[in-house]
C-alpha cells in the first residue's frame, strides 16, 4: 500500500476512542476517515478529533456497510454481542478488520466469522492485547532461551478487583449474559489466550468451577436502599462497593475525572456524576442489580504433553496486575505483569527483570503497552501486507476462544471437556 491506511471506527466508546487516539498521536501511520456510533457526544468526539465531515459521522455501522468500500480497514469496538454481523459484512466488502475481544459470544458465531474472513482474505486481528505487552515479549524471550527448562505447570491469577467488578460486571455493560456474554469470555478470554500463547502448545482438556457468590439480593445489608444515594449514611459508608465511594469520594473528590467515571457521563463533575447515580444503572446497590455473571471462577487446563495451567479469576481483591508463576524443569519464575523474577535450580541464583512502563491512562500504555502494541502491529500489517506482526490472528483466536467455551461448558455441567 503506497498511502497510509484509511480506517473506520465502528463504536466510539472507551476502546474505539482509545484506538482512534493512537492514530491521532501518530498521524503518519493511518487516517481515521469515518466513525459510526449511536451516541451523539461520543460520535462527535471522535469526529471532531479527526476533522470528519458530517457525512462521515454515522449513527450505525449498517450505514457504513451500505456503501461501497471507502477505506482500507475497520476497527470494530462495539459490545460483545454486536461483533458478528459487522465483522462478516465488512469482510465481504473487503475491509481489513481489527476486532475487539471477544470475537463473538458463541462458538458458532466465531466459526462463521472465521469462515467469512478466510474467504475474503482480509488481514484480521483480535484485540488479545496481552500478547503485545512489553512484559509478555520479555517473558517469551526468557522461556525460549531455556532458562527454566520445559514448562511443567503455570499458576495464573486475574485479580479483577472489587470496585472493577462492581463497575463493569455488576452495574455495568458486562453484568448480564443476555446483554453481553458470560464472564470468562468477557473478562478472561485474553487470559486463557495468553496462557495458550505462553505454553505454546495445544490444550486438550479443560475443567472449570465458579459462581455468582456475593453480588446477590440476599447479601444486601439490612436497611440498605436500592440506590446508594438513598442509603442511610451509616450503612453506605461501611460498604466497599458503594457507588458514592467508588465514583465520588475515591475519584471526583480527588480530581480523577477519567475512566471509570467518564463511563457514567461524558463530562464528569460532582453534579453530573450525582445525576448519573440518581438516574442511571451505576447508582444501583450492587445487591439489587440485574447481574448474573460469576464473580469468581477457576479454570484448569491440560495440554497435549501433559503440562498444566490453573487460572483463577476473582472480584475479591484489590485491582492490580495479573500474577503468574511458571514452574519449569530447570527453574521457575514469578511475575506480576511488570517484574519477572527468575530462579535457576542449578545455581540457586535469582534474577529480576523489570518490564514496567509508565501508565499515563492513554492508549500507548494501556494494558502494559498492549493497546498501543496491537495498533502498531495491525497498522503495520495493513500498510505493508505483511501479517507477521499480528500475534492474535484468526486461527490463534479461534483456538483460544474454543478453550473458553469448553471451560464454561465444564462450569455449567460439572464435566471435564475435551478439545
Amino acid at each position: 500500500m503506497s498511502d497510509k491506511p484509511r480506517v473506520i471506527v465502528l463504536g466510539a466508546g472507551s476502546r474505539g476512542t482509545g484506538y482512534a487516539d493512537f492514530i491521532a498521536r501518530f498521524p503518519d501511520r493511518a487516517e481515521v476517515v469515518a466513525v459510526a456510533e449511536p451516541r451523539d457526544f461520543y460520535r462527535n468526539r471522535v469526529g471532531d478529533a479527526h476533522n470528519l465531515p458530517a457525512d462521515r459521522r454515522f449513527k450505525c455501522w449498517t450505514e457504513v456497510v451500505a456503501r461501497p468500500r471507502f477505506a482500507d480497514a475497520v476497527l470494530i469496538c462495539m459490545q460483545d454481542d454486536m461483533h458478528e454481523e459487522p465483522a462478516i459484512a465488512c469482510a465481504r466488502l473487503g475491509y481489513h478488520i481489527l476486532l475487539e475481544k471477544p470475537m463473538a459470544p458463541t462458538a458458532e458465531a466465531c466459526q462463521r466469522i472465521v469462515t467469512e474472513v478466510k474467504a475474503a482474505g482480509s488481514i484480521f486481528a483480535v484485540c488479545h492485547v496481552l500478547r503485545y505487552t512489553v512484559f509478555t515479549r520479555r517473558l517469551k524471550q526468557i522461556l525460549q532461551s531455556g532458562s527454566i527448562g520445559d514448562i511443567v505447570s503455570i499458576q495464573h491469577l486475574e485479580p479483577v478487583g472489587h470496585w472493577h467488578q462492581a463497575h463493569s460486571f455488576v452495574r455495568g455493560n458486562w453484568r448480564n449474559e443476555k446483554l453481553s456474554s458470560f464472564m470468562l469470555l468477557a473478562k478472561c478470554c485474553h487470559d486463557v489466550d495468553w496462557l495458550r500463547y505462553v505454553m505454546d502448545k495445544p490444550c486438550r482438556k479443560v475443567q472449570s468451577f465458579g459462581s455468582l457468590h456475593h453480588f446477590r439480593p440476599e447479601c444486601q445489608p439490612a436497611g440498605a436502599a436500592d440506590r446508594c444515594l438513598d442509603c442511610p449514611a451509616e450503612i453506605e459508608k461501611q460498604c466497599p462497593y458503594s457507588a458514592i465511594k467508588i465514583y465520588l469520594r475515591d475519584r471526583i473528590d480527588k480530581g480523577a475525572a477519567y475512566w471509570p467515571v467518564d463511563v457514567l457521563t461524558p463530562n464528569p463533575t460532582a453534579e453530573t456524576v450525582k445525576k448519573a447515580l440518581r438516574e442511571g444503572p451505576y447508582g444501583r446497590c450492587v445487591y439489587k442489580c440485574d447481574n448474573d455473571v460469576v464473580d469468581q471462577q477457576v479454570v484448569n487446563m491440560e495440554f497435549v504433553d501433559g503440562s498444566t495451567a490453573a487460572m483463577t479469576m476473582t472480584a475479591f481483591c484489590n485491582e492490580g496486575g495479573r500474577q503468574t508463576r511458571i514452574f519449569g524443569t530447570r527453574g521457575s519464575l514469578r511475575a506480576d505483569s511488570k517484574q519477572i523474577i527468575v530462579t535457576d535450580f542449578l545455581t540457586g541464583e535469582t534474577k529480576t527483570i523489570d518490564t514496567d512502563i509508565c501508565n499515563d491512562g492513554g492508549i500507548l500504555s494501556g494494558h502494559g503497552g498492549g493497546d498501543g502494541g496491537i495498533m502498531d502491529a495491525f497498522l503495520t500489517a495493513v500498510a505493508t501486507g505483511d501479517r507477521t506482526p499480528i500475534l492474535s490472528g484468526i486461527d490463534e483466536t479461534l483456538e483460544s476462544h474454543l478453550m473458553v467455551f469448553a471451560a464454561e461448558q465444564s462450569r455449567r455441567t460439572g464435566q471435564v471437556q475435551e478439545l
